[in-house]
């Protein structure tokens, strides 16, 4: 009895860690191999595509329309209809560009239905972007108490300066300056060609100086 408990024991723990080692193994695949894997018939991988744009959809998309529980349904709607429409994907193109267009859209649809200023309601984004996705690494565990109070403070009025830059320039300057895409993806996902994508950046950083200049003088 005690060999065949032991047996057992061991087929568990074996079981435990083959399960581990497949997490592992599908971490290292692109999102083109998960993105096929699925379409295989692998319902694990929608979960892998979910577990690496959740956060990164979600900060996008507060950062857009300033309401993090409409930002959740927002993305939570993009990931529907990824899963809907995931075997027309054009798999010559980049799975993460496809995403991001679909929320982008998603959040151009929601101001578009709100009759307040947008310039008003993306006032409340406020303190919520997480230190992996902020374009400055803001606070360090070696710093003195006085430095993290300003480091803080800078991280508020750039937020600030931030939500009052015109749509149109709040999504090209997030997309590039925090969440990092190249000029050629921002024009696929925002649907404008390079020619406007890099003048409307241009005057975003304008504006944005413009703007936190008073703020931080």
């Amino acid at each position: 009895m005690g060999a065949t408990g032991l047996k057992v024991e061991k087929g568990g723990l074996g079981a435990a860690t083959s399960a581990q080692d497949a997490r592992k193994e599908r971490a290292k695949l692109s999102d083109s191999e998960v993105v096929q894997r699925f379409l295989d018939g692998d319902q694990r991988a929608f979960g892998d595509l979910v577990q690496r744009y959740d956060r990164r959809l979600l900060n996008f998309v507060y950062r857009t329309v300033g309401d993090r529980e409409r930002a959740q349904d927002l993305v939570q709607e993009t990931f529907v209809r990824v899963y809907r429409h995931l075997h027309r994907f054009d798999q010559t193109k980049k799975f993460s560009t496809w995403i991001y267009t679909i929320a982008g859209n998603l959040a151009k649809n929601e101001l578009r239905n709100r009759s307040r200023n947008p310039l008003v309601l993306f006032q409340t984004i406020k303190k919520n972007w997480d230190a992996d996705h902020r374009p400055l690494e803001w606070e360090d565990p070696k710093n003195k108490p006085d430095d993290l109070y300003r480091k803080r403070f800078l991280r508020e009025k750039v937020e600030d300066a931030v939500a009052e830059l015109p749509e149109h320039h709040r999504v090209v300057f997030v997309l590039r300056e925090i969440e990092g895409k190249t000029y050629e993806e921002i024009a696929d996902i925002t649907g404008c060609n390079l020619g406007t994508v890099k003048s409307r950046l241009n005057r975003a950083r304008n504006n944005f100086a413009r703007i936190i200049a008073p703020m931080v003088g």
